[in-house]
């Protein structure tokens, strides 16, 4: 699997962004595609910022249990799946603005490196390996830029 740690893999992910407009289409999905890049977001937002209320205790422990698994292993996502509803985007987003703050975050994420994200603590999922890390970030990008046709 590629790597949010690796230059030349998050330029190739860039790249993929750059292929949207404010007009691509899903392949399938009810997104719009600027709805799609602020989904996106929120995995990031959930790293970055406290704009998302942390589960409590006993649904952090169903989380870990029940969902951990299908998100950090590298099997990919089946189309329409159930979401959390933090991730629910159901209103018109600023489709550039959205681009902008994804890109931003894959810099981020890429600058912060490996030795940030190893054993870091997740918001739902408790502590995470480097390896689960990437593959939670990358697999859904890759889910949605796919769901795109990038």
């Amino acid at each position: 699997m590629e790597s949010v740690f690796n230059h030349d893999d998050v330029s190739k992910l860039i790249a993929r962004i750059n292929k949207l407009n404010p007009s691509t289409q899903p392949l399938w999905g009810k997104m719009s595609v600027g709805q799609m890049l602020a989904h996106c977001n929120v995995t990031y937002e959930l790293v970055y910022t406290d704009k998302h209320p942390k589960p409590n205790a006993f649904m952090k422990f169903i989380l870990k249990t029940l969902v951990k698994k299908t998100v950090t292993d590298p099997k990919p996502y089946k189309h329409n799946l159930q979401t959390a509803p933090y991730f629910l985007i159901r209103e018109d987003k600023d489709f550039e603005a959205e681009k902008a703050r994804l890109i931003g975050h894959l810099n981020q994420t890429l600058e912060l490196g490996e030795s940030y994200f190893d054993g870091k603590e997740s918001h739902s999922f408790g502590k995470l390996t480097v390896a689960e890390w990437n593959t939670m970030f990358w697999k859904h990008l890759d889910h949605h830029l796919s769901q795109f046709g990038a």
